[in-house]
């Protein structure tokens, strides 16, 4: 288990470099994607939007369960949430920010386009390690199967990360196997126990991430999210998750059945 240093930024427009980087790992860091009044504004909007679906006993939304737990405090919180740019005006921008249109490049040949209304739209993840959390890590996982339960061809699909909280390597988050987005559909689908495994992997790689960094892995990549070994809010590690998806448009609304795999979601804890 290695961290890997990364100085690249998302200025304008994708360059060779960065192109040819995540083809061959995918996976890739951007800094400084959000200003420091971006970030405050939208952990602003996050709480908002919880603090309503809490007092409005909303469980869920489009078919998509929320995911509950509690604070350090004891304070009920939502540890994820989905198509948050629906009740956020400055959520929804974001997702017409110029720069992020520009991560669809790295879905060539496919046409790529960013799914606000289909999947579980603008997903917003709220780790926390308390002893009272539902969603402190995340095993070993590829999110290709989602596909498959839904009775579709597994397509290309990128997870674009909007990182709200710092998190540096040695206290968990974001670790991923580069390269394994060219892996054979057996070891897609059999290399590790979906969602059991925890466990380090001496491919793996991390980054020291900062609040108003982006990342952008590929969908077919192995990949978790770490458990902190810090406690209550030092160990709180937000995060916006679009995704960039392509094949046949298929949108979700009030009365989409909630699809078979969220079943399975107590075992992410």
């Amino acid at each position: 288990m290695q961290k890997w240093e990364s100085n690249f930024k998302l200025i304008n427009h994708l360059d060779d470099e960065q192109l040819n980087f995540f083809k061959l790992h995918g996976v890739i860091l951007f800094r400084n994607f959000l200003n420091k009044e971006q970030v405050k504004l939208y952990l602003d909007e996050i709480s908002r939007i919880e603090q309503d679906f809490l007092a409005n006993n909303t469980t869920k939304i489009n078919g998509t369960p929320l995911k509950f737990g509690k604070n350090e405090d004891g304070t009920p919180n939502i540890q994820r949430m989905c198509f948050g740019s629906h009740y956020s005006q400055a959520l929804k921008n974001i997702l017409h920010d110029p720069r992020l249109l520009e991560t669809i490049k790295f879905m060539h040949p496919y046409q790529g386009r960013i799914g606000e209304n289909e999947k579980d739209g603008l997903v917003i993840n709220n780790y926390i390690n308390t002893p009272n959390s539902n969603f402190s890590q995340m095993g070993w996982h590829t999110d290709s199967p989602r596909d498959l339960f839904l009775f579709q061809k597994i397509m290309p699909m990128l997870n674009v990360g909007i990182h709200l909280d710092n998190c540096l390597f040695q206290n968990g988050g974001l670790r991923v196997i580069p390269g394994t987005q060219n892996q054979s559909l057996f070891k897609l689908l059999f290399a590790k126990k979906y969602f059991l495994d925890n466990s380090d992997d001496p491919r793996e790689v991390g980054f020291d991430i900062q609040a108003g960094d982006l990342t952008v892995h590929d969908g077919r990549l192995w990949h978790r999210v770490k458990q902190s070994p810090l406690v209550g809010e030092a160990s709180r590690r937000r995060v916006m998750y679009i995704p960039m998806i392509t094949g046949k448009v298929k949108l979700k609304h009030a009365k989409s059945r909630t699809p078979f795999y969220h079943k399975f979601a107590h075992k992410v804890k």
